[in-house]
């Protein structure tokens, strides 16, 4: 790696951080990465182009390795839920940071701390914030500070406070903080502003406040999504609900963690807004984006093919062989997998889950799988009016009953698209990874995005059904692509296989 412009990024598994990494990798500048532990880097798309480097800034001995040789370190640290200490964690970090970067004679440090008036009785987590930038000027490194409030993006933790909220609430008891005004920024603009500071050097030294286009109350920043997603929302404000009672009330009704919950309720009683023009002054080609764009931009990544390369980081600690149903919400789409070792080879799997629907049938519990279709018919759906081609392979864009292809690599992959009607928008996926030269692993991967409190009853009234049916369906391909390898010559297996051997519906 040349190192004379190396730029260093840390936390760069945290949300800016590991969208940063692959931006600075596009624009050419050789990337390392300082990580804990190198595990939940290494399942990162963009690992095998950077250099990583395990070590933490509060085990100073562990940074001038990270350091040597560092032009821009990046700074993304922060100790927000590591209970009560954090702000003392914070601070004892960036020293450590600061000190070990003065010593390898890193020419600047970027960071990206939290708006909010410093004169202003600040909540700990802001406070800490503002601390932890002065902590990494005391070495004399010069520091570009950029200060920000809400960040709105899919994953950023007060953006899905923001969306969980106002997707499962459809009337909101409002304590006073929902009326506190803040100036959200959408996520591209924050990396906007990240990268050109690497080419904007009269930004060393300053602390930049940036913001987006509106200038907004938490209340409207929930009405103004309810309004992109096309929802109705009532707020009722209460003069009651502290923000420690609120936290409790977030934590409980959001996926929103307790850890998280507690110290951004408590921030939210300060008014983070830009008080000053000086983003605009050294950064004037960027422009901001109003609320509802950044909405919209966010809201655009609630598809299928944007969460599978993440079905891997989102279950990491599943066993190769396991059967085992996995399922989380992240981002507001719920992901569900099965996984099936199966004895027999990948291609053979894969033309029996390609070989679903139409006349064939769906393996196993037929009798549903139609009931459904009549129900979707009768509100207006496309129920089974239609039904598979007779061509094969299947195509991306081909009907099967009431799902449409949206991706296949044949031998391997097939992913289909709900068209029901339904409270949000669902995708199934079959997949089949070799495991030599007999056996693989079939993988199934349900993806739904709810579409408000409707949305999730849904999901949640039809679980049940759904973990009987898909788990019996997933046993029922295992088993028939062993049959059909166990019958069939070595010479005739494959996915190009007659269609006549696919068994009858039951």
């Amino acid at each position: 790696m040349n190192e004379k412009n190396t730029v260093l990024v840390t936390g760069a598994t945290g949300y800016i951080g590991g969208r940063l990494v692959p931006r600075l990798l596009e624009r050419g500048y050789p990337v390392r990465v300082l990580a804990r532990d190198r595990a939940p880097v290494s399942s990162r798309s963009w690992s095998s182009r950077a250099e990583v480097v395990q070590g933490d800034p509060l085990r100073p001995e562990t940074l001038p390795p990270a350091l040597s040789g560092v032009a821009t370190a990046f700074y993304f640290i922060h100790s927000m839920t590591s209970g009560f200490d954090f702000r003392r964690r914070d601070i004892t970090g960036a020293r450590n940071f600061a000190r070990a970067a003065r010593q390898a004679n890193v020419g600047r440090i970027v960071y990206l701390g939290g708006l909010g008036d410093p004169e202003a009785d600040l909540s700990e987590h802001l406070r800490s914030r503002h601390e932890t930038g002065a902590a990494l000027r005391e070495a004399g490194v010069p520091v570009t500070e950029f200060r920000a409030a809400v960040v709105v993006g899919a994953g950023s933790v007060s953006f899905e406070m923001v969306r969980n909220l106002t997707e499962r609430l459809p009337v909101m008891i409002c304590p006073r903080w929902v009326y506190t005004r803040a100036q959200p920024i959408a996520v591209a603009d924050v990396l906007e502003y990240l990268t050109a500071a690497l080419e904007t050097p009269a930004s060393a030294g300053a602390t930049i406040e940036i913001g987006g286009a509106d200038v907004l109350t938490y209340g409207q920043m929930m009405t103004g999504y309810a309004h992109v997603r096309g929802l109705r929302r009532f707020l009722i404000p209460v003069p009651v609900l502290t923000p420690r009672l609120s936290s409790y009330w977030v934590h409980w009704v959001t996926p929103v963690g307790a850890a998280y919950a507690r110290p951004l309720i408590e921030g939210l009683r300060n008014e983070v807004v830009v008080r000053d023009d000086k983003a605009a002054t050294l950064f004037p080609d960027i422009r901001p984006a109003n609320y509802e764009t950044a909405v919209r931009r966010a809201l655009a990544g609630l598809k299928a093919e944007q969460f599978v390369p993440r079905v891997a980081q989102l279950f990491p600690f599943e066993k190769p062989a396991s059967k085992e149903r996995h399922s989380r919400m992240v981002e507001g789409m719920i992901v569900e997998r099965r996984r099936q070792p199966v004895r027999a080879p990948a291609a053979r799997v894969y033309h029996v889950f390609a070989g679903l629907g139409g006349s064939r049938g769906w393996l196993c519990y037929n009798w549903a799988w139609r009931l459904r279709a009549w129900v979707d018919h009768l509100v207006g759906g496309v129920g089974l009016r239609r039904t598979r081609p007779e061509h094969e392979p299947l195509r991306e864009g081909d009907p099967v009953d009431f799902y449409r292809v949206e991706a296949v690599e044949p031998g391997r992959l097939l992913r289909l698209c709900v068209e029901m009607k339904l409270p949000g928008r669902g995708w199934v996926q079959f997949q089949a990874e070799p495991r030599g030269e007999d056996r693989c692993d079939l993988t199934q991967a349900v993806f739904f995005a709810p579409k408000g409190l409707l949305g999730l009853l849904y999901w949640h009234a039809f679980c049940a059904a759904h973990r009987v049916i898909f788990r019996c369906l997933l046993r029922r391909i295992a088993k028939q692509a062993r049959t059909d390898s166990a019958d069939r010559p070595a010479g005739k297996r494959g996915a190009t296989a007659a269609r006549d051997d696919f068994p009858k519906k039951t």
